[in-house]
């Protein structure tokens, strides 16, 4: 366990602009909140916002839970943070640019030439190329975890394939519908306008020479993929097509996309299948999820892949422990946002020390994900430790080690039914950092992970965690008019519902308590004028 109290963000903090929120979590009655909260996951099932952990029977039926507590960031700390993840992201794309080009960072011994060359993650089958615009990791999800009131660490950077976006968008949706109160007290800022920049940033990469009006597609690996509910989320939210392997066709160094009108040229691929499963012509050859030639027109500039392959190198944790080198090494300045304390096992001290404190340290693989290959060593058993201590010795290059951080916490809704109350609990934060042509933006919210266990630092929805919610104030204070708050919800925007949902939210509440009334009833939204529906409400 964390040896000293969690800063609680919101019982410890010096933040006047959250006494509302304390006053909120006051006054309200845990059993109305948990059913609010039975409410918004209801509805996530019933539009299939589900994740699947592989080698589980019952992983299709899984939805990630929701916790009611948001989880807010004041201006002054959103600024702050916001410059760094730029500076963070900018010094990712340039590693990337330079690693696959000139490696003047090699050269120069800043970071070993076998820790990046003969890493697995390096792809050696696209040095040499140079994507369009010069823009390799468009979208980054940045892991942060906060120990104190200024206390802002990075603990991973994802520059691969990032998950989590949709879990923002839903999270931010039913809040509004549910809590409806809160958007009374609060400016937030809204983040309904993600799908908007993604587009915007895919079109803006799209090679040049392409149409005025490029065609940008979701590629998939299908219906089975752990997030294929993202991926289906984000093309019909963007408007675009999602396609899987076998809708797309390389001729003449050029993507098509299969139609019933015809073949129809491809400029911009958003893809979430794997660097392995890209291109059996480059990669693994029993790819069945990739586009044969896709690789050849890639190196061509015919056309954009999002993000680019090869980036796993940036994901690598090892790598991560180089970061504030990395970001002196291309910036000129000091990182803004600091690492965590990191021990490269593959060092001989740092092996050494690991293996004396490993009751003490969390000790990762360099590669993993997920929580997987992951020890908590307060929190691990003697026999879990002696397992791990084998394993670290095999392959002390494949892992590195971190302090046992004490994570903040938030108040989160804990509990069984008859017995909820809330307490606190352990959070991480995925912000999402969007790179296009025209410069580096950051969307002001995020993914909130929330550690649902009492104790657990682990907040992995793999593991068991859940979500919450992250409002990020507007720059003009805390509170402004009820139903002026210009937060769009499903085609509405907040000054067409602020007055109706505390209602709405009753209703949904009640039919969770007790009444027969079937889940796709559910805040359906039913004292609401009818043209005010959302699009994506269950109407009974």
């Amino acid at each position: 366990m964390v040896k000293r109290p969690a800063f609680d963000e919101i019982r410890d903090s010096p933040r006047d602009e959250l006494s509302s929120l304390a006053q909120w979590l006051d006054q309200s009655d845990p059993a109305e909140l948990g059913r609010r909260q039975q409410a918004a996951e209801a509805t996530f099932r019933q539009l299939g916002i589900t994740f699947a952990v592989y080698g589980e029977e019952e992983a299709a039926e899984r939805i990630i839970p929701f916790d009611i507590v948001p989880r807010v960031f004041t201006a002054a700390e959103w600024s702050r943070l916001s410059e760094g993840l730029v500076q963070r992201v900018e010094a990712i794309n340039a590693f990337l640019d330079d690693v696959y080009g000139e490696r003047r960072i090699l050269k120069e011994g800043v970071l070993p030439e076998e820790l990046v060359l003969g890493n697995p993650q390096f792809r050696p089958e696209i040095a040499g190329i140079r994507p369009p615009h010069g823009v390799w990791a468009h979208i980054c999800g940045i892991d942060l975890v906060r120990t104190g009131p200024d206390d802002f660490f990075v603990l991973e950077d994802n520059a691969r394939t990032p998950s989590g976006v949709s879990y923002m968008l839903e999270n931010r949706e039913a809040m509004l519908r549910l809590c409806p109160e809160l958007f009374a007290n609060f400016r937030v800022a809204p983040v309904d306008s993600y799908p908007d920049r993604l587009l915007t940033t895919m079109q803006s990469v799209a090679p040049r020479g392409a149409a005025s009006g490029p065609v940008c597609v979701v590629l998939t690996p299908g219906h089975y993929n752990s997030a294929y509910y993202e991926h289906s989320f984000l093309a019909d939210s963007m408007g675009v097509e999602l396609v899987e392997a076998a809708d797309l066709f390389v001729d003449d160094d050029r993507v098509w996309m299969r139609t019933i009108a015809g073949p129809v040229r491809v400029d911009v691929i958003y893809r979430r299948v794997d660097d392995d499963y890209l291109d059996p012509l480059v990669f693994r050859p029993d790819s069945m999820l990739g586009v044969p030639g896709l690789i050849a027109a890639y190196a061509k500039g015919n056309v954009a892949i999002l993000n680019a392959p090869g980036n796993g190198i940036a994901d690598d944790k090892a790598i991560y422990s180089y970061m504030p080198e990395i970001v002196r090494f291309y910036s000129g300045g000091e990182a803004k946002l600091p690492n965590v304390e990191t021990y490269r096992c593959r060092e001989t001290d740092a092996f050494a020390y690991v293996l004396e404190h490993l009751d003490e340290l969390v000790v990762k693989l360099v590669d993993g994900s997920g929580g997987y290959g992951m020890l908590v060593g307060p929190t691990a058993s003697r026999a879990e430790i002696d397992r791990f201590r084998e394993a670290l010795k095999a392959e002390p290059h494949r892992y590195i080690a971190q302090p046992t951080l004490a994570l903040s916490t938030v108040p989160t809704l804990a509990g069984e039914d008859d017995g909820l109350s809330v307490g606190p609990r352990h959070v991480d934060f995925r912000p999402f950092v969007l790179t296009g042509a025209k410069g580096v933006q950051v969307v002001p919210g995020g993914l909130t992970r929330v550690a649902l266990t009492e104790g657990s630092l682990v907040v992995n929805s793999s593991q068991g965690g859940g979500t919450k919610d992250s409002f990020v104030l507007a720059e003009n204070g805390q509170t402004q008019e009820a139903g002026r708050q210009e937060q769009r919800m499903g085609g509405m925007v907040q000054s067409q519902i602020a007055s109706a949902q505390v209602a709405s939210a009753q209703v949904a509440s009640a039919q969770v308590a007790g009444s027969p009334t079937a889940p796709a009833q559910i805040l359906s939204a039913q004292t609401l004028p009818a043209q005010a529906l959302p699009a994506k409400s269950v109407q009974p």
